[in-house]
């Protein structure tokens, strides 16, 4: 092999039906169940409930959320995580409070998104994929955030913030260490809430 070490990923065990401990809340499990009538069958809601589990467990999905959607859906612990595992939106590793997502697709990359991701390393003290000690960001590069006319774009929870230079990262990371708004919490309650209609979010 070229002298180059081979480098295995150990998948963490799936917790057994006898472990399982349920953490959806009352209204977790209503709005679940909610969201199952718009759909002809229970696999066809995996999405959202998989938004709903993010929440309930902290802004990421371990193997125990995980296998929580599995019972409450009717399927398999393997069907869950393929899907789980296959959009990036949802975070198989604790996170920090906030999730900096640069986008260096074409014309972030051309209008300087590697610069951008470069001040925020030097800013915060990490690498991609790390988070603060103090748990306040973690920092992520992503493809294309369909907003290519403002680029450099990164989004940060339910916000883009659009056409990013030093100044407005410092403006960006000042207001976030003293508000606490656009959390990654908060990112899921957006994108639960938007499968409920207005009349459902009301009786909930």
């Amino acid at each position: 092999m070229n002298g180059q070490a081979i480098r295995l990923t150990v998948r963490p065990r799936p917790p057994r039906p006898e472990e399982l401990t349920l953490r959806f809340s009352e209204r977790a499990i209503k709005e679940l169940e909610t969201i199952l009538r718009h759909y002809p069958d229970r696999k066809s809601a995996m999405l959202p409930a998989l938004w709903i589990a993010q929440r309930e467990y902290g802004g990421y999905l371990p193997p125990e959320a995980i296998a929580e959607v599995a019972y409450r859906l009717g399927r398999s612990y393997a069907e869950v995580e393929g899907v789980a595992t296959f959009y990036t939106m949802y975070n198989k590793q604790p996170v920090g409070k906030y999730m900096l997502e640069v986008c260096t697709n074409l014309s972030c990359m051309l209008c300087g998104a590697y610069r951008i991701l470069e001040y925020l390393q030097q800013k915060l003290g990490i690498q991609l994929g790390e988070t603060t000690p103090d748990g306040l960001f973690t920092l992520t590069e992503v493809e294309c955030l369909n907003n290519c006319g403002d680029a450099p774009v990164m989004q940060v929870g339910d916000i883009y913030c659009r056409q990013l230079t030093p100044e407005k990262i410092d403006a960006i990371l000042e207001q976030l260490r003293n508000g606490d708004e656009h959390t990654v919490l908060q990112l899921a309650e957006v994108e639960v809430q938007l499968h409920l209609s207005e009349q459902e979010r009301a009786s909930l």
